[in-house]
């Protein structure tokens, strides 16, 4: 990758070009900012490319499904603005649940979301089934859908915005580390990189996983770590059920959506430990077989085509950290949720960074929350 030279300055500096860098570059600079983007690798190169790619608004927090659901919107318009075909599948997320506490914190839910806009709702574990049939109804006690969620391409959402923000005059530069935020008087007033240094007093660190690093540059705490999920995608499945919705077995996170002619299969493994690790292994592999033989056993018959792993990036709470210090704003620590509200967060930052009231109030997600208010996990997490 050849290494391109940076500007001598730019009104606001993007570390990270994955699915939240790119939507934020692109609303900042469709509101007509100046703005440069630095990616160290390629456009969603980090965890955006790894995604499952499920967009949903069934969440717990209302912050949370308020992100949800208007990203959902942008999903739906994102041929119009900012253009490119992201293939957006709205087959609904089906959430099985096997625990009584479960239920009830679905239902509870469920009653939030609808008082939002969401048309989510509790089904039977016979109409759970008829949603998607491959699952084995064992053991299930009811389930959560919403016809609205679904799942689409994350690199087509990157490349849409990346385009977009471009015709809107943003700078995007690949193969470009930051090496350093320089300071004078608590104020920013350079980004230094390995390509060049440039002049700003503004800094957005939308760096995924990587985000501590850049938060340490400029003496900011941002509480994220990273964590490896492993994802497969199974060879071709006969009689593959039409218009399957993203299925998810709570209680063990094993998930499934159609792929292509095939599934894409994951779920978390709890032994993990925190860490940069990006390589495949198949540890995790008896306990997802385990999973799979009992929740959707035709799932099981089918041969794996291939697999990756990506990163997560994990708060204590797994809610993001979206705030600011001074003009060093921070968009990242999404555990999991960042790609599916990469659209609100982008209109979010967007606000923040030019002193406007944002769409979402997300005060409730500063950073400054784990020094002692109270924090809200967020509880349908995947």
């Amino acid at each position: 990758m050849s290494q391109q030279l940076v500007p001598p300055s730019a009104e606001v500096v993007v570390v990270g070009g994955g699915a939240v860098g790119v939507s934020t570059a692109f609303h900042l600079a469709e509101a007509g900012a100046d703005v440069l983007l630095l990616e160290r690798g390629e456009l969603g190169s980090g965890s955006t490319s790894k995604a499952a790619g499920g967009v949903r608004a069934q969440f717990s927090d209302p912050v949370n499904i308020e992100l949800g659901q208007r990203s959902l919107r942008a999903f739906e318009d994102f041929a119009r603005r900012p253009g490119g075909d992201i293939d957006l599948k709205q087959q609904g997320y089906l959430f099985l649940l096997s625990d009584p506490a479960d239920v009830a914190a679905f239902e509870g839910g469920v009653a939030l979301q609808n008082s939002l806009g969401v048309p989510s709702r509790m089904v039977t574990v016979r109409q759970a089934c008829e949603l998607s049939p491959l699952v084995s109804p064992e053991g299930l006690l009811a389930a959560a859908y919403s016809p609205t969620d679904g799942h689409c391409t994350p690199e087509g959402v990157v490349q849409g915005y990346a385009r977009a923000a471009r015709e809107h005059g943003a700078v995007l530069r690949r193969g470009v580390e930051v090496t350093d935020i320089e300071t004078s008087g608590g104020e920013i007033t350079a980004v230094r990189t390995d390509a060049g240094t440039v002049r700003t007093s503004t800094v957005v660190c939308a760096a995924g996983a990587w985000s501590a690093a850049v938060g340490e540059l400029a003496g900011v705490e941002l509480p994220v770590r990273p964590l490896r999920r492993q994802v497969l995608v199974t060879e071709p499945v006969p009689d593959l059920p039409p218009r399957l919705p993203f299925t998810i077995d709570f209680a063990t996170s094993f998930y499934f959506h159609e792929e292509g002619p095939g599934l894409l299969v994951g779920m978390s493994d709890p032994d993990e430990e925190f860490g940069f690790r990006l390589g495949t292994d198949d540890r995790w592999l008896g306990r997802l077989s385990e999973a799979v033989a009992r929740r959707a056993p035709r799932v099981a018959d089918a041969g794996v085509a291939h697999g990756w792993a990506g990163l997560y990036e994990i708060t204590p709470d797994h809610n993001a950290l979206v705030g600011n210090v001074g003009r060093f704003f921070y968009a990242t620590g999404f555990s999991g949720h960042g790609f599916l509200q990469s659209p609100a967060v982008g209109e979010v930052m967007r606000d923040l960074v030019l002193e406007r009231t944002p769409p979402i109030d997300v005060s409730g997600l500063d950073a400054r929350r784990f020094d002692g208010a109270e924090v809200r996990p967020e509880h349908n997490c995947v």
